[in-house]
């Protein structure tokens, strides 16, 4: 027998914004970001300390990992050095 399940979507958006969300995204994003930063192609350093993770809210908690050096996406189109530490 299939169950069917109605969500409150006025709750459901409360919950992904919600205080009780945002840590363990953090937390994960925190880890990938640690990844990418450790294998990073090292030449000048800019690279890797620029890979950061930057917190947002939209129409839920959001966690981003940036680089921030001006030639992060070269690297990334040459290396794929953040989609690695995304999928591991």
């Amino acid at each position: 027998m299939a169950l069917k399940i109605k969500l409150n979507h006025g709750d459901m958006a409360k919950l992904l914004k919600s205080d009780q969300v945002r840590p363990p995204l953090t937390e994960i994003a925190e880890k990938m970001a640690s990844r990418a930063r450790s294998s990073a192609p090292v030449d000048s350093g800019a690279y890797r300390d620029g890979i950061s993770v930057e917190s947002d809210t939209t129409d839920r908690a959001v966690e981003r990992i940036v680089a921030h050096d001006y030639k992060s996406s070269i690297i990334e189109a040459r290396t794929g050095n953040l989609k690695r530490a995304l999928g591991q």
